[in-house]
């Protein structure tokens, strides 16, 4: 039984689903105090969530993937991040049911686009009629497709490169390598690209046979993709323990 201390509006990351059993899945979140993570969610996030947030929390909870949403706490830090920046012209690979989204959507500015890309559109449609009562749909071009193509027919246009101030990627490991050198094209000097699920619930440090074959593959690929960061010169990082960790990527050239 999940543990209900959310008032109805759970998140996937939530302390509650650290007490769903089977799936490998079930327990993402590395700060493995259930009473400390709901401490910071109840003090210094929910508080300050906006009521759209809550819902498309409350709509993932019942999706069947709901392990893959993005967690209320990195948000936070996302909308800082884009305030900081001045984001405008953003990207997002990986889109789920909107949360990252939505809370992208409601922080740029009125003429601010988002392309958002996902080859899952039966999620995307569950959590946008949330984001159309929310009055911020004209922001984004969805693009129901994988994410390798369309960023290619981008960079066929000089006119794209350089030209996104943010990236959030939230999508398939395997090619966030790929993702990454395209992205290096596609956002400007001083531009931010945000990894999500970096540190791969902990798997990281585990010695292989102990991780779940659920899990193995894509944590060959991060591992690989976190070594590669830390030696790229062109980016200033830091890889935060917030959710399933994230790496923050600064463009220098």
């Amino acid at each position: 039984m999940k543990d209900r201390r959310c008032g109805g509006f759970c998140n996937p990351k939530c302390s509650c689903h650290f007490q769903v059993e089977g799936s490998p899945f079930d327990h993402k979140g590395l700060l493995q105090s259930r009473e400390l993570y709901q401490y910071i969610l109840e003090t210094s996030v929910y508080p300050r969530e906006p009521a759209p947030l809550k819902e498309i929390r409350g709509i993932t909870e019942n999706h069947p993937e709901f392990f893959m949403g993005a967690s209320p706490d990195s948000g936070q830090l996302i909308v800082m991040l884009l305030d900081m920046l001045n984001g405008k012209n953003t990207i997002e690979l990986g889109v789920f049911t909107g949360y990252s989204l939505l809370l992208t959507a409601l922080t740029i500015p009125d003429d601010g686009k988002i392309l958002a890309i996902d080859p899952d559109l039966k999620s995307y449609e569950m959590g946008l009629p949330i984001i159309q009562k929310a009055g911020v749909e004209h922001k984004i071009n969805f693009k129901h497709s994988p994410a390798l193509p369309v960023l290619d027919k981008l960079l066929e246009d000089d006119n794209n490169k350089s030209s996104f101030d943010f990236a959030f990627v939230d999508a398939d490991k395997t090619n966030y390598g790929n993702y990454h050198e395209r992205l290096m094209q596609l956002v400007k000097v001083g531009g931010l690209i945000v990894y999500d699920n970096t540190l791969w619930y902990g798997t990281l440090v585990m010695p292989e046979e102990s991780v779940h074959e659920l899990m193995r593959s894509e944590r060959s690929y991060l591992l690989e993709l976190n070594r590669s960061l830390a030696a790229d010169t062109r980016i200033q990082i830091s890889q935060v323990p917030l959710g399933d960790g994230m790496t923050i990527c600064r463009r220098l050239f």
